[in-house]
């Protein structure tokens, strides 16, 4: 469970995340955050939300090695295959990935470098999509729905009340959403 959202200013990330943590009809307010910021050897940010499981977030938090952004490949070109690959390795080091039908899975989680957005889904395809912002999680389609919202509003707020609008949002109407939230900037 969770929401995770995230939206893009220019050169900038703005990106929060819920504190539950949800199993089956439980719930507990974690004091471990959801999001966070590692950098690559060339000092490139990425800010880092995630859902499906805490032990994933915590491998990539804790034990993967950012590969450099080479500088002669399309940012997206390197999510698709340096970056998934190094997640790919750290999640299977860590035990977390799990092969069916011959298929390897992990979880879902946003990342944002370089002023863009990536949703890494759980076959670890790398999706960009082309609004400015991004959610995940199961409050992640009424974070969406709040992020469309006050898109659309003159003035616009600023990013950072926007990812906070839109986690209220998915904590009102998810039964697995929950502050206190916890947001950062990604530069």
């Amino acid at each position: 469970m969770t929401c995770i959202a995230a939206i893009k200013t220019g050169k900038s990330i703005w990106i929060g995340g819920d504190s539950a943590g949800v199993a089956g009809y439980s719930i507990v307010t974690r004091s471990d955050k959801k999001v966070y910021v590692k950098a690559d050897p060339s000092g490139n940010n990425f800010g880092f939300g995630f859902t499906s499981s805490f032990r994933m977030g915590q491998l990539i938090q804790y034990h993967l090695h950012i590969p450099t952004i080479p500088k002669n490949i399309d940012l997206h070109e390197y999510m698709a295959t340096d970056f998934i690959e190094s997640i790919r390795s750290c999640l299977k080091e860590g035990g977390f990935t799990q092969i069916e039908n011959n298929q390897e899975s992990g979880g879902t989680f946003i990342v944002g470098v370089k002023g863009r957005l990536f949703t890494i889904d759980s076959d670890f395809q790398v999706g960009e999509d082309l609004p400015d912002y991004a959610a995940c999680g199961c409050g992640g389609s009424i974070a969406l729905g709040s992020f469309f919202t006050t898109d659309k509003l003159k003035p616009k707020p600023k990013p950072q009340d926007r990812v906070v609008l839109a986690l209220q949002a998915a904590a009102e109407f998810s039964a697995g959403v929950r502050g206190p939230f916890n947001i950062m900037q990604v530069t």
